[in-house]
């Protein structure tokens, strides 16, 4: 039996936890488990405390003891208990159990769910904040197949009986979400922060799945929690999938390239092609640990103010085609990012650039904002394990060649910028094509929008022709192919 769908009215005022939770006991339709290890039960309390439970709540259970949890679940190959497959295992096996034990002829319009988190709070040591994997696996209506929405978190908060209560609420807003906001999942993700304030809470991966969600794109999910505040940066794979970025960084060597990829280049490839060459080179770096990210700040993203999500779209496939994992990241200053990183890895790390971003790092103005200017940036920057890979550049308007030797930073930066160099900390790629200095994706980009041809040379291999089977960019010459460019990323 579908569930009933009725208007936005009642968020012109967020309701309470307790109508939420009421609103679902009181459908007698939903029924289902709730099964939550590591940080209480407190999403069910909240359930439980609204009254009416008993129509909903099939089972309520905790399996802290590790053996238990093995013997409920089935144990990890890796041995953790905080893990995505270990909330999907959860999630299964609760609806499993539902289907084998409730037979249709009793509950033939019951709409079954399971919702489990498992979930590491802070350590007694205040060292280690903690964080979580929650989700939801449900039906919307009897019989029917089912959707999952499944979340990473991370806590802010420094006490673990504070975690646990943001856990129960954000618990409570996925479930009624899920049932009442599924065909609006933008509206899903900024209401799970109702009652909660985001010095609380970082959500930094979501995925949805299922046939309610067929038709939504997880990288633009992504896309919205960082848009929103919830995270600094999320990340996807080749395929397409958004994954973890604590568990892809974790421990290893990583080389990042920023830049808009509007379309991405000869040159944006080949700067990371002789830059991944020289990395994997360098003593502390081994190859079989190193992780290559193509970042891509908000405010490239940015046309007019506005985030153009078909144009994110555009640049993420191409990106995802070539075989590249990409990070969306809200770290306007190259500092955040490294400093970001250090968060997983104290593993060596590099970034890839041209000779004009390295230019912009030492212009004092990035700085301003901080008690320390620049000197306070460089020290989380350059003081790092860390190199940056210089490609050169041809000046426009002698035709010289620029590199680390001969580039011209502001005149304050000289010596603090030979300090660096001369430490070691800036590198020169030698190994580059001239030929391919004089291409600038947002020349190729007004070329495509404008209908002209002899861009496609300019592009890695392929590439032209993806943009022009699936319109990208606005490129509008032929028509729309059938199969969806993010199928043919999969295939």
């Amino acid at each position: 039996m579908e569930i009933t769908i009725k208007g936005d009215k009642e968020f012109d005022n967020i309701p309470s936890l307790k109508t939420k939770a009421l609103r679902i006991n009181l459908n007698e339709n939903i029924y289902g488990t709730f099964a939550e290890i590591g940080a209480g039960q407190e999403t069910c309390r909240h359930f439980f405390r609204a009254g009416g439970a008993s129509g909903t709540i099939a089972k309520a259970m905790s399996a802290y003891d590790k053996d238990f949890s093995d013997a409920i679940y089935g144990a990890e190959d890796d041995g953790r208990y905080v893990t995505e497959t270990r909330l999907r295992k959860m999630l299964s096996h609760e609806i499993n159990l539902i289907e084998n034990r409730l037979t249709r002829e009793k509950n033939p319009n019951k709409i079954f769910f399971a919702y489990a988190n498992t979930v590491a709070t802070i350590d007694f040591a205040k060292q280690y904040k903690g964080h979580g994997w929650v989700g939801i696996k449900y039906q919307i209506e009897a019989k029917g197949e089912y959707n999952e929405i499944i979340l990473h978190i991370r806590f802010k908060e420094t006490d673990a009986r504070l975690q646990q209560e943001t856990l129960g609420i954000l618990g409570t807003n996925l479930i009624y979400g899920a049932y009442y906001k599924y065909n609006e999942p933008k509206k899903l993700l900024r209401y799970l922060y109702d009652h909660l304030d985001k010095d609380q809470l970082e959500i930094d991966t979501v995925n949805f799945s299922g046939p309610v969600f067929n038709d939504i794109d997880n990288r633009l999910m992504s896309l919205q929690l960082v848009k929103n505040g919830m995270t600094d940066a999320v990340m996807f794979g080749p395929d397409g999938n958004n994954v973890l970025p604590a568990k892809v960084f974790y421990k290893k060597n990583i080389l990042a390239l920023r830049g808009s990829f509007r379309p991405v280049t000869k040159v944006n490839m080949a700067m990371f092609e002789k830059s991944y060459e020289m990395f994997i080179q360098e003593n502390k770096v081994d190859k079989n640990k190193t992780v290559v990210v193509f970042e891509i700040t908000l405010s490239n993203l940015k046309t007019d103010g506005e985030i153009d999500e078909q144009d994110f779209m555009d640049r993420a496939d191409l990106l995802c085609a070539l075989g590249q994992s990409v990070m969306i990241s809200n770290f306007q200053e190259y500092y955040k990012v490294v400093e970001y990183f250090s968060k997983y890895t104290k593993a060596r790390m590099g970034l890839a650039m041209g000779v004009s971003n390295l230019v912009d790092i030492f212009d004092e103005k990035y700085y301003r904002h901080l008690s320390g200017g620049i000197l306070e940036a460089f020290g989380k920057l350059f003081f790092k394990d860390l190199k940056v890979y210089l490609y050169p550049m041809l000046d426009p308007e002698t035709g010289e060649l620029l590199n680390s030797n001969n580039l011209k930073v502001y005149p304050r930066m000289k010596e603090l910028y030979k300090f660096f160099k001369y430490n070691g900390k800036v590198v020169d790629i030698e190994d580059y094509d001239e030929s391919i200095m004089n291409i600038f994706s947002r020349e190729i980009l007004g070329m495509i929008e404008n209908g002209e041809t002899g861009w496609e040379d300019k592009l890695p291999e392929g590439t032209a022709d993806l943009i022009k089977d699936y319109r990208l960019f606005g490129y509008t010459r032929k028509p729309l192919k059938p199969l969806s460019i993010k199928k043919r990323i999969k295939s």
